[in-house]
């Protein structure tokens, strides 16, 4: 099986996400780079992650929608689809629900390597001191969650570090996921100012 990694953009951007709207559901993309995985196959390297929605979380026609522009993106980059993520509305609600798990499936059937993460939001804080994340992979058909360890990440003390300052400048208020998007199509669903202050704190 494949071992994760998430980047710092793509890990602050989750928690970004879940901080704007911190009484509503969340879910979005996780996206990798086409060519990492031909030069190790036991590695999944996730680089971003593209905010879909807010509140209502379904399988809908609107879903289609904004899994064919992200997947026309990701062409455009070099990257793919690589997994998917959501927090729940309740605090302590940290399980996978039917469709998380439908999803992230789906996912699997372009990219057999997807991940399956779910932010948990009692371990989230505007310190962010410890990873508020659990990992799923697919394994006999199921989802199984992986053990938790800073190994996923590509660089924890960095992302730690920088989730906490964006978080603590509400940095997460101009974040735009397709909800937003949909609202107003001048909001860019790729989050380019987000990604540049992450690069500029790292």
């Amino acid at each position: 099986m494949p071992s994760y990694k998430l980047t710092t953009q793509a890990y602050c951007k989750m928690m970004l996400h879940s901080a704007k709207h911190p009484a509503c559901a969340v879910n979005g993309i996780l996206v990798a780079e086409k060519h990492r995985r031909r030069e190790n196959q036991h590695q999944v390297l996730f680089v971003d992650c593209i905010p879909l929605f807010h509140g209502t979380i379904a399988l809908s026609p609107v879903l289609e929608v904004a899994l064919t522009l992200i997947d026309t993106w990701c062409t455009e980059n070099s990257y793919v689809i690589a997994g998917y993520y959501q927090a729940n509305e309740r605090l302590r609600d940290n399980s996978p629900n039917q469709v998380a798990e439908r999803i992230a499936t789906r996912i699997t059937e372009g990219y057999n390597d997807a991940a399956l993460i779910m932010v948990d939001n009692s371990k989230f804080s505007v310190e962010s001191i410890i990873p508020a994340i659990l990992v799923y992979e697919h394994q006999d058909n199921r989802w199984k969650a992986k053990d938790m360890h800073e190994d996923f990440f590509e660089d924890w003390p960095e992302a730690q570090k920088i989730t906490a300052a964006l978080t603590d400048s509400r940095s997460y208020e101009s974040l735009v996921d397709f909800d937003s998007h949909l609202d107003d199509l001048r909001n860019d669903w790729a989050n380019p100012e987000i990604n540049k202050a992450i690069i500029h704190l790292c």
